[in-house]
């Protein structure tokens, strides 16, 4: 039980956009684009209501929808 526990609360703890953005790309899978920290700070531009910490990121809040955002973002570029 305690390890469940240990997971949960560091998939909620707050990080700075420099420990989500390690954590998000080493956890893709192969071909999945990557994150950088310029496609965080737009991320968290185009939804400042996520952001009621600051600056602040959670892994359990923001990488999903980070995910979901992320292909149509970088296919928008090329």
């Amino acid at each position: 039980m305690r390890t469940v526990n240990k997971e949960l609360q560091a998939n909620q703890d707050q990080i700075s956009l420099l420990d989500f953005l390690g954590s998000f790309n080493k956890n893709m899978p192969a071909g999945y684009p990557l994150a950088t920290a310029g496609l965080l700070k737009e991320f968290k531009e185009s939804h400042e209501v996520l952001f009621k910490n600051g600056d602040s990121w959670s892994l359990d809040l923001h990488r999903k929808r980070f995910m979901d955002w992320l292909p149509r973002n970088i296919e928008s570029r090329n």
